[in-house]
């Protein structure tokens, strides 16, 4: 896909992500790393929680989305990094086998007024799963670079 500049976006511009499949390995492994929480270490002891079995850290998911985004290159020459992420959501438990994909919407576009070179853009990501439910919802604020400035 094409890199897009600040300049280049318009609120309601769509993205979809194609999708990544969790396996329990996985799930474990971003566990024992991140978030050691049993029910995301131990199936056993998952099966005995109010999940009724093994899920996903909402920061695997959160991270797997925004990678699905940015592996598309859309901001591959405008990322300058981002003043942070609001409103994140964890709306559903991702499951092993659950196939994870991600939808993106800019939602803002806010130029700089002290430095024409770069501006925000506020982009609202949804992770959907294999039944298009919403699993994790956040909002991303990116800086980026303007196309005219940049080049």
């Amino acid at each position: 896909m094409e890199s897009r500049f600040l300049n280049d976006l318009s609120p309601g511009d769509r993205f979809v992500c194609g999708g990544v499949t969790l396996t329990e390995a996985e799930i474990i492994g971003f566990a024992l790393h991140y978030d050691p929480q049993p029910f995301h270490l131990d199936a056993g002891v998952a099966a005995d929680s109010i999940y009724g079995g093994l899920i996903a850290s909402g920061f695997q998911v959160v991270s797997l989305c925004f990678r699905m985004f940015i592996q598309q290159g859309v901001l591959a020459e405008s990322s300058m990094g981002s003043p942070g992420i609001d409103e994140l959501r964890w709306l559903a438990p991702v499951r092993p086998g659950d196939t994870i994909r991600t939808e993106v919407e800019v939602v803002e576009l806010r130029p700089s007024r002290s430095r024409p070179d770069r501006g925000i853009a506020r982009l609202a990501y949804r992770a959907l799963n294999q039944r298009d439910e919403v699993v994790s919802s956040f909002f991303v604020n990116h800086l980026l670079r303007t196309r005219g400035e940049a080049e």
